[in-house]
């Protein structure tokens, strides 16, 4: 039935030659990989609006000063990733590169912060999707949280497992659909802007209040807000060994044209915005205001509330095809479970899946799926790695010293500077309303990636195997193999048990804890009768524990034992007919397991006896 239930849901397993085939053409990859900064249109220039419409609208005018400033990082920031795409074609995006350039504790926060990044992606962009049907449907409102976690694990986890041509296959025309309902918007509000009565730019969307320190400080946390737009934007560089031959090439033809498509739509809407005087409203997006304002609540305004609710949920799959990549070279290298980088029956890094998905999921559930709480913790991360990505490109080309390297070098510096003093504005201005939780979580991350990887350097160690112990394998077995059969009473159990003990040694002993004398005396009585030919030892234990006599015959044989000798602990245990017969039997063998495992020269095994009813 499970075996059934998993093809039905996950598909058929695939072949590693039909790898290939999951490499994705250009116009694939750009619904994968740049769902997540395409779909911020639905967001980003909100998170402006809200912050600066907050004191008397005084400040609203300077919305499309922010919406430059961050449509100029746009472009300085697509250009460093097209270089890291051209310097590092194995993926990894800024960890990879900071690692091959800069060192690894630089390395380490790029994966900290992009995993910080691509975790608040999918709570992010599932949540503003759930918010753009409930501007349609406000009956919903109620079930908020029900609808993102369906969504999450439902749709997104479960497509994804499935691999990703299955994933591309589902998720490349709501991409499209969502650029073509946006550009049309575009196009007919700025017919109407330019054919109207009215100007371009209403009177009372240009009112400013004098520049100050506070119309400053709300103006970098309005850009601080903004700069959400540009997360995922570095997807591109982390999933280049995902895109078909030339991969770097395709990779980079597919960054500018996401930069290109993202710059007309964050502009066009901006434009709109300030034109029509839109407000922000509480359980309504500016893009459904807008939307309605422009097209009418018509069958077009719904298409378009639609796919934007599709596309914001599908946002998340940029994330699916980052960070388990991601997961995976950081496997490699020794910093996460090495589990995380293997692929799975589909192809794909499933166990990344799983881990991003209940991440995300606890952050929804955290903060009720409150895409402005959310927004607090976003951008610092990406923009972190960002940072660290330019800084690293400089090191690189000036290594290299190719055609050019002097020119590609100062724009990366440029665009390190300019990254650099937005990563300080995010975590200044946004530091009290979220922030200081990602500034903990890096740190904690890296803590982890290095316990991680000193564990896995111990472990090599230890395992090493060195002439000295091959020598003495191949002069033969050396020591004895006590083994020991915990008996409660003599039954066919014991007596399957006990040939097994036989098969692998001639040291056999049957011990035998009792709570009571009586009861003792009568299972000495019954062994005399059945005379296996095996020892018994009886201990009294007065203060009814099991568990823990037998550890110290155990611990007293260890302090007896030559150093070459073993202990082996044969445990029987029932297996039974019906799954819920296993809660009535073997609680004590499995404490009793597990507490042995943990002792030196000691080895547990289960013996296992088939219940047939």
């Amino acid at each position: 039935m499970y075996h059934q239930l998993r093809k039905l849901f996950i598909g058929r397993p695939l072949h590693n030659r039909e790898l290939s085939a999951e490499h994705l053409p250009k116009w694939k990859a750009l619904s994968i990989f740049s769902s997540d900064a395409l779909s911020s249109v639905g967001y980003g220039p909100e998170q402006i609006a809200v912050t600066l419409a907050v004191p008397g609208l005084l400040l609203y005018g300077y919305i499309g000063y922010v919406a430059a400033a961050i449509l100029v990082l746009l472009a300085i920031v697509t250009i460093s990733y097209v270089q890291v795409s051209q310097a590092n074609p194995g993926g990894g995006g800024s960890y990879a590169i900071a690692m091959n350039n800069i060192g690894e504790f630089p390395a380490l926060v790029a994966a900290a912060s992009l995993f910080a990044d691509y975790t608040l992606t999918v709570a992010v962009s599932v949540s503003s999707g759930t918010e753009a049907l409930l501007s349609a449907f406000p009956a919903l409102i109620s079930s908020e949280v029900t609808i993102d976690l369906c969504v999450l694990f439902g749709i997104l986890m479960i497509v994804n497992l499935r691999g990703v041509r299955e994933s591309s296959n589902v998720f490349v025309w709501p991409t499209y659909l969502f650029v073509l309902s946006i550009l049309v918007l575009i196009g007919v509000g700025a017919y109407q802007a330019f054919t109207g009565a009215t100007p371009a730019i209403p009177a009372e969307s240009s009112v400013r209040q004098p520049f100050d320190w506070m119309v400053l400080a709300l103006l970098l946390r309005a850009f601080a807000n903004g700069c959400s737009s540009m997360t995922g934007v570095e997807a591109i560089s982390n999933g280049v060994p995902m895109f078909q031959k030339p991969q770097a090439d395709n990779a980079i033809k597919t960054t500018f044209f996401m930069a290109g498509m993202l710059a007309i739509m964050l502009a066009g809407t901006t434009f709109l915005i300030l034109h029509n005087h839109i407000l922000p409203q509480e359980n309504v997006t500016m893009l459904s205001l807008l939307a309605e304002e422009t097209l009418g609540r018509g069958w077009m305004y719904y298409f378009l509330q639609l796919a934007t609710m599709l596309v914001l949920y599908l946002a998340a799959n940029t994330s699916y095809n980052g960070l388990p990549l991601l997961l995976s070279i950081l496997a490699r290298d020794g910093y996460m479970p090495r589990y995380l980088g293997a692929r799975g029956e589909r192809l794909s890094f499933s166990n990344g899946i799983i881990l991003l998905s209940v991440f995300a999921g606890a952050l929804i559930a955290g903060f009720g799926g409150n895409v402005e709480h959310l927004i607090s913790l976003y951008a610092i991360g990406v923009f972190l790695s960002f940072t660290i990505a330019q800084t690293a490109l400089v090191v690189h080309w000036r290594r290299e010293r190719g055609a050019k390297w002097r020119i590609r070098a100062i724009i990366n510096a440029f665009g390190a500077v300019i990254t650099g003093l937005v990563v300080l504005i995010i975590a200044i201005t946004k530091f009290f309303h979220g922030a200081w939780i990602v500034l903990l979580f890096i740190p904690a991350m890296i803590y982890i990636f290095k316990a991680i990887k000193q564990h896995y350097t111990d472990m090599a160690e230890q395992l090493h195997l060195s002439i000295a112990d091959w020598e003495s394998l191949k002069q033969g077995p050396k020591g004895k193999n006590t083994v020991i059969v915990p008996v409660s009473s003599p039954t066919s159990v014991v007596v399957q048990t006990m040939r097994y003990a036989h098969s692998i040694s001639t040291d056999v002993i049957a011990l035998h804890i009792t709570t009571d004398r009586e009861m003792g005396r009568k299972v000495e009585e019954k062994w005399k009768i059945w005379d296996p030919g095996v020892r018994l030892i009886t201990v009294y234990s007065p203060y009814r524990l099991v568990i823990q006599p037998i550890i110290h015959f155990v611990e007293k044989l260890q302090s007896n034992k030559a150093a070459e000798d073993f202990i082996t602990i044969l445990i029987p245990e029932f297996e039974t007919k019906k799954w819920w017969h296993r809660f009535l039997h073997n609680q004590t063998g499995w404490i009793l397991r597990t507490l042995l495992i943990l002792k030196k020269d000691v080895v547990v095994t289960t013996i296992p006896y088939h219940l047939k009813k």
